[in-house]
């Protein structure tokens, strides 16, 4: 993918979903199994839901073209956490994974020069329910 690629979409949705498609491939090489993307309900939004071994691993994925705002993790404050745990816990809910080990990890794209810089936080956050 290249940064025009990103830079061309129409608005920060469209972008997002562009940075997804790269995150999902880079998560996949990393030994993710992707379970589910994108998992709407009341409760909000879970970009995707994956395996790493025997733990269900919930991510939320951010994508930056630029560094004026920061590191694109920096965008998964308190009130975002906040709402990641709440889905997840209504997911894990629906789905009867009561009994599954979890984490909440993040995944920021802040595109360089020559393409996108990885940064994977494992465990980023605890449950704030």
């Amino acid at each position: 993918m290249s940064d025009g690629d990103f830079r061309r979409q129409p608005h920060t949705r469209a972008q997002g979903r562009v940075g997804e498609e790269d995150a999902i491939r880079w998560l996949t090489g990393q030994g993710y199994e992707i379970v589910e993307r994108n998992v709407m309900s009341h409760a909000g939004e879970l970009d995707v839901v994956a395996r790493e071994g025997d733990t269900l691993v919930f991510l939320e994925i951010k994508a930056r073209a630029s560094a004026a705002y920061g590191p694109a993790i920096a965008a998964v404050d308190a009130r975002k956490q906040r709402r990641v745990s709440r889905a997840a816990a209504l997911y894990i809910a629906t789905k009867g994974l009561h009994r599954s080990a979890c984490r909440f990890d993040v995944l920021g794209l802040d595109w360089q020069d020559d393409g996108w810089r990885y940064t994977l936080i494992r465990d980023a956050f605890p449950y704030a329910g």
